[in-house]
């Protein structure tokens, strides 16, 4: 298949990208930068340089593609609305480049805050209601979801909160970094709410996975630990760092981890028992707390902070 990727230079994309060219797929890669366009390049992609605001570009691109996988996303939470929207209108001229066709559109989502306190599946939908924790691109995931009665194989790759893997930038490193700051490994209340969280070889190997053979309307969940406890987590960031390790209570969260701890907070496990059921996959590369306990976490975040 010709597939166009965005985010294909980025942490997950960048795993995703060879896992296709090694099944044999070719590969066109939406580039904003130099530095993505030559990423893309040496990894054996086509470059189509553009961004997510072009979407003549991206309706061009999407038309003569036989499917689009959408991993971009401005991770900007300060204007985060902004970015929501912008990723909305991207998947819309998408949608509509591919409507009729039966070509497949594979949206990045999240499981975190799709039910909350409890084990979520791969059947339960989207949340409707404002007060989700990812209430700001609901409206992009709904969007999504309504071309698949317009003739689109549109499949939601909802991947943990906890991407980790060589070059993770996300949650992981973000509270090592608060850990340092703050003098303290810090989670909140009695620390027993869970995460899921994925090695990105493995979510990468499911997206590839998801394009070749998921169904229109599914959602496959890129989960290989169901659900680690915050407090486990912070205990290796103590240890590794040398620091106590303490409770904070839910209403400092924010004064402590800042725009993290609303995520931070959330009890929101995830099973990916229906996907590997569906798909034949399987996680082979090291869960989350084996990741860290291997220090290379805590070497890049000294790094950075020199």
């Amino acid at each position: 298949m010709r597939v166009l990727v965005t985010g294909g230079s980025g942490f997950i994309g960048s795993a995703v990208v060879p896992e296709l060219i090694g099944a044999g797929h070719q590969v066109v890669g939406l580039a904003r930068s130099d530095a993505s366009a030559q990423a893309l390049a040496d990894a054996g992609a086509e470059v189509q340089r553009g961004s997510l605001e072009d979407l003549d570009g991206l309706r061009a691109a999407a038309a003569a593609s036989d499917g689009v996988i959408h991993l971009a996303f401005n991770h900007d939470f300060a204007n985060f609305a902004a970015a929501a929207l912008a990723n909305q209108r991207a998947i819309e001229t998408f949608g509509a480049a591919l409507e009729g066709s039966n070509r497949p559109l594979l949206v990045a989502a999240g499981t975190l805050g799709l039910a909350p306190g409890r084990v979520a599946s791969e059947r339960d939908p989207e949340p409707a209601n404002v007060d989700s924790i990812v209430a700001p691109r609901l409206a992009s995931l709904h969007a999504a979801r309504s071309f698949v009665t317009r003739g689109v194989r549109t499949v939601m790759l909802r991947f943990a909160p906890s991407v980790h893997g060589d070059g993770d930038h996300g949650f992981i490193p973000i509270i090592i970094g608060i850990a340092r700051q703050k003098g303290v490994s810090g989670y909140i209340g009695d620390g027993s709410n869970r995460w899921p969280a994925v090695h990105r070889l493995d979510a990468a190997r499911l997206v590839r996975l998801a394009l070749e053979a998921s169904p229109a309307g599914s959602a496959v969940h890129a989960v290989g630990d169901e659900g680690i406890p915050i407090r486990a987590i912070a205990e290796v960031i103590g240890r590794k760092l040398s620091l106590p390790v303490v409770s904070v209570a839910p209403e400092n969260a924010g004064e402590h981890f800042g725009w993290m701890g609303g995520f931070l907070a959330v009890d929101s496990p995830a099973s990916s028992a229906l996907t590997r059921e569906l798909l034949g996959w399987q996680p082979t590369h090291a869960g989350l707390i084996e990741d860290l306990e291997g220090g290379r976490y805590f070497d890049l975040a000294a790094a950075a902070s020199r």
